[in-house]
């Protein structure tokens, strides 16, 4: 069996050997954390952290985590709103005057953080997306493909600019920095949205699924909106210029351990350690529900509340390739997966299985 690393409560041994199966099954490597109340009960590792299983997968490793990384944009946005100086109900354009171009002055905040102002496609060159002024400009001219609030789409990278800008018209600091400052700085979480050179030695890159190379790109499977956009590779992912770039939709950079202490903040009612960042109100704020039904882009049924994905009485997101990110806010339990194994979507359940394991040694904690 794999070698696990970490601790855990004996309660909770269900996750441990789930990610041993995984790793015994073909996976590079891989970390799990759970957290409830706070603290973790689950903190586990294994496996490698390159391709070649030449280097082992250590505690402060960090691995890309694509989508996930949306929540973490999305937490910058809501603090915002909850101190007031952001209303979700504004047009974009009050906070960004440039935005009301090409049929956008209808698309509020909200529509941002649900996936639903109707910009779901990025156009550009990968390369602009490195371009924090390009990217921004990119949006600004483009035209809104439905009435803003009436549908979603899946706003798989375009999300991260459009909340992002908004952060740094309120703010004054890009959304990296403001959550470097106001929530990883004062939580201690060793989560990036633009990785400084520093901490490259610790990165994991991504492991294309079995049978794929590098040219491997993420697509949805099935749409009807009309373009799908820019098709992104594995290697533009584990580029450097990815790297630094702030990508606030996909580009974080963490490992479980830190996306869970994150999020903990959303399943504490906002306070984690003495250390405050949003009101109760403002958690469950983004519980809310602003659409339910066919998501244009992903071509399934979906829920979206706030930056978050709602599933029954869980919320949400995971991230291309297998991360997973599920906050349980009546158990006040956070379950984070990060991996550089990925695998084809349709076939990946590993994330699942590991939050279901959590709820086995939840069970016994209420017990």
């Amino acid at each position: 069996m794999a070698d696990i690393q970490g601790s855990y409560d004996d309660l909770f041994t269900a996750v441990p050997s789930a990610l041993a199966q995984l790793l015994d099954g073909g996976d590079v490597g891989g970390a799990v954390a759970v957290f409830v109340d706070g603290q973790p009960v689950v903190d586990v590792w294994g496996g490698f952290a390159d391709a070649g299983r030449t280097v082992p997968w250590e505690r402060d490793t960090l691995v890309g985590v694509y989508s996930v990384t949306k929540t973490m944009t999305a937490l910058c946005a809501l603090v915002l709103v909850d101190r007031g100086e952001l209303d979700l109900d504004a047009p974009v354009a009050r906070y960004w005057p440039e935005f009301a171009a090409a049929g956008k002055e209808r698309v509020l905040v909200r529509h941002l953080l649900s996936h639903t102002a109707g910009l779901p496609d990025w156009d550009g060159p990968v390369e602009e997306a490195y371009d924090w002024a390009a990217a921004t400009a990119r949006l600004v001219a483009a035209r809104p493909q439905w009435e803003p609030g009436t549908a979603a789409g899946y706003h798989s990278l375009t999300q991260g600019f459009l909340v992002g800008e908004v952060v740094w018209r309120v703010s004054g600091r890009s959304v990296g920095e403001f959550f470097a400052e106001e929530i990883a700085g004062p939580l201690g979480a060793d989560f990036h949205i633009g990785l400084a050179p520093e901490h490259d030695h610790r990165v994991a890159l991504s492991v294309p699924p079995p049978g794929h190379d590098e040219e491997y790109t993420a697509s949805a499977p099935a749409r009807t909106a009309p373009s799908a956009g820019t098709a992104f590779r594995v290697r533009d992912g584990n580029s450097v210029a990815w790297r630094r770039a702030q990508i606030p939709a996909a580009g974080g950079f963490g490992n479980a351990r830190s996306v869970a202490l994150v999020q903990s903040v959303m399943a504490c009612g906002g306070t984690l350690d003495g250390v405050r960042l949003l009101s109760p109100a403002g958690c469950e704020r983004a519980w809310v529900e602003q659409f339910s039904g066919e998501d244009r882009v992903l071509g399934m049924p979906v829920r979206w509340g706030l930056g978050y994905g709602l599933f029954g009485s869980t919320v949400g997101w995971g991230g291309w390739g297998g991360s997973l990110l599920m906050i349980e806010p009546e158990a006040r339990m956070v379950v984070a997966y990060v991996t550089n194994q990925m695998r084809e979507p349709a076939e990946d359940t590993r994330g699942m299985e590991l939050v279901m394991s959590a709820y086995d040694g939840l069970k016994g904690l209420r017990a």
